[in-house]
């Protein structure tokens, strides 16, 4: 196992890339934290990992609020001792419209979520890993964090920043060994993808199938992302195979064109 009696804590954890994630970690012999909004789901995760014989904790939090970080942080410490792998996977998909009819609350939201919680997050478990000169920081952006995209500019915007932000995290935490990462997945099969296509199809007036046909074809694998490639991904920075890659936004996207 890779990740053997490691220490991981996944934010937006219950559905999705994030359970894909969780899962991976687990299978490699990690100890699993995971947090989102909606405590049933975490558990039913938390179950599957508990069944693969690693031990977990699921805890519903908003970690775009830096109270609720600083005390995830502190009840993930209380019971594993140590926070090995962060990975900032929470996101949400924003709003979908033209920017002059995004409202100013849509916006903050998005950025909240998508990137607020990282810094928080990340700014809550450096300095124990600074302690320990060690550390594996991965942080989940999109390829729309590399490509303009109308009618989604505050998740582009978030995005974009996510790999700024995790550059220069590189640079700060190099000399302590601390490595951090980017995943940029491109359109990923699961319940987000048909949501973005459903809102994507009413915005534009056009049928959802034709949608999911320009996704698809702008891919090189004329496929969606398996989101447990993404997690295979994860596991890869977060091992020790990752060691000497830092400030690295990687894409897992089946090719999409950008």
């Amino acid at each position: 196992m890779k990740l053997l009696n490691q220490t991981a804590l996944v934010t937006g954890g219950g559905r999705g890339i994030g359970k894909a994630i969780a899962l991976a970690l687990a299978r490699e012999g990690a100890d699993v934290v995971m947090t989102g909004r909606n405590q049933d789901v975490l558990s039913e995760v938390a179950a599957e990992i508990e069944s693969i014989g690693r031990r977990s904790l699921a805890v519903a939090a908003d970690v775009s609020d830096e109270k609720q970080v600083d005390d995830l942080i502190q009840l993930t410490l209380n019971k594993f001792g140590r926070i090995d792998i962060l990975v900032n996977n929470v996101g949400i998909a924003g709003p979908t419209a033209p920017i002059h009819e995004v409202t100013k609350s849509q916006w903050n939201e998005t950025m909240a979520v998508n990137l607020t919680s990282a810094f928080l997050c990340s700014k809550a478990v450096i300095p124990q890993m600074i302690e320990r000169r060690s550390g594996k920081i991965i942080n989940i952006s999109s390829i729309a964090g590399k490509i303009g995209y109308a009618l989604r500019s505050p998740y582009a915007a978030s995005k974009w920043g996510m790999i700024g932000f995790s550059q220069s995290l590189a640079q700060e935490l190099g000399p302590h060994n601390i490595q951090v990462n980017t995943i940029c997945p491109g359109p990923t099969d699961g319940e987000r993808m048909r949501a973005v296509i459903a809102n994507r199809a009413r915005e534009l007036g056009k049928p959802e199938a034709d949608i999911e046909r320009a996704y698809v074809e702008g891919t090189a694998l004329k496929r969606m992302v398996d989101p447990n490639h993404v997690a295979a991904a994860v596991v890869f920075f977060a091992s020790s195979a990752g060691d000497s890659i830092t400030g690295v936004a990687l894409d897992v996207t089946a090719g999409f064109a950008i």
